[in-house]
């Protein structure tokens, strides 16, 4: 028995600044019985971040042992930083019958879709690149060269849209949370 039959994985990814941390924000505040993976990170821990709730902050060395010993579901490297996907929580919860949520970028969300082909694959979108574009400007935290990166990376992660089951274009945040609702709820494992 595989463990998508008893839980249920789900696999949010699209570009950064696209609003899939406000969305699965809005979706646990709603849905108590989901559950949000915690990611590993090598980054330093922001100001007001909580190890084993915001991320599990890890060494590069312990992270690369995490890596040799198959302990990550996916992992990548990202500014100079790993970012992974610890396996064991994730399986257990998903083992307990929960239902998990991956909010990750598009080579995890690759990574997983071959290990868990049952999983909930969802795609968000912005409404066009030029509202992404403005979405990252307003958040004032990047430089030029990060935008033009960012928006460049966007590109070709809108290009992969077509690999996902599920693709919701976030130009309203209650219909694109309705869409997601839909896409969880309505959907058993196959």
């Amino acid at each position: 028995m595989s463990v998508e039959q008893l839980g249920k994985l789900i696999v949010i990814t699209g570009p950064s600044g696209v609003g899939k941390g406000t969305i699965v924000s809005l979706l646990l505040q709603r849905y108590p019985q989901l559950r949000v993976s915690v990611s590993a990170t090598t980054r330093q821990p922001r100001s007001g971040e909580t190890e084993g709730i915001n991320y599990y902050f890890l060494s590069q060395k312990d992270f690369e042992t995490a890596i040799l010993n198959h302990e990550l579901l996916e992992w990548a490297e990202y500014a100079g930083n790993y970012y992974g996907t610890p396996k064991a929580q994730v399986l257990e919860q998903i083992e307990q019958g929960n239902y998990v949520i991956l909010e990750i970028e598009l080579r995890g969300a690759r990574a997983i879709a071959n290990m868990f082909p049952a999983a909930c694959r969802i795609f968000i979108m912005p409404p066009s690149i030029e509202e992404l574009e403005q979405r990252i400007r307003s958040r004032g935290k990047n430089s030029e060269e990060s935008i033009v990166q960012r928006l460049k990376i966007a590109r070709e992660e809108m290009a992969a849209k077509d690999e996902f089951e599920v693709q919701i274009v976030n130009d309203d945040l209650e219909k694109a949370i309705s869409k997601l609702e839909k896409a969880i709820f309505s959907e058993n494992t196959e």
